[in-house]
């Protein structure tokens, strides 16, 4: 039965030589290997074109190796499924980060839960905070969003000037705005 090692980075910038070397330096003997460079975490794992050909290659009870769980899968439930769908097939899913556990056996399907709640309870924790945030900055009279591309004397002329029967498109290439913005701003 082969061994294969997957890893990903998400810009062009980055390598994954270092997750080669670790799965290496774990004592893992890869005979094939695979790797999305510049390809995002938030792309889902069946979408990445080097783990869909992985996929296609490996077998029924082989092993696959990465060396942390986030390779697998943008958010804990993509891990699942993805998880789930190499259990189907037998595959040794082996995570350095959380040591020689199978993912697919029972204990590792504790562990991948536990963790998937972790990981859910942070992600809600920080949307949280970021909602917190958001509320005092307001409080505060902080002004959130993108400035605006025209000043309050530039929107009374365009109001002025539409109102006089100039267009939109034309108000649009003077100011220098879109469309959209001066609708917004006669609207």
């Amino acid at each position: 039965m082969a061994t294969f090692g997957y890893s990903r980075v998400s810009t062009k910038e980055q390598t994954t030589e270092n997750q080669r070397r670790e799965i290496e330096a774990a004592g893992y003997q890869v005979d094939y290997w695979f790797a999305d460079e510049g390809v995002s975490g938030k792309v889902s794992a069946m979408q990445r074109p080097q783990f869909a050909k992985m996929l296609s290659q490996i077998r029924d009870g082989e092993v696959l190796v990465v060396t942390k769980l986030d390779r697998l899968g943008r958010d804990a439930q993509d891990v699942g499924a993805t998880i789930k769908m190499l259990a189907a097939r037998r595959i040794e899913v082996i995570v350095l980060q959380l040591g020689k556990l199978d993912l697919t056996s029972a204990a590792g399907k504790l562990m991948l839960t536990m963790l998937a709640a972790v990981a859910e309870m942070e992600r809600d924790l920080l949307v949280e905070r970021t909602q917190s945030g958001l509320e005092r900055a307001k409080a505060e009279g902080k002004v959130l969003g993108r400035p605006p591309k025209t000043s309050d004397e530039q929107r009374q002329a365009i109001k002025a000037a539409h109102g006089a029967g100039a267009s939109v498109s034309a108000l649009a290439r003077e100011y220098a705005v879109s469309r959209a913005s001066i609708l917004n701003i006669v609207g």
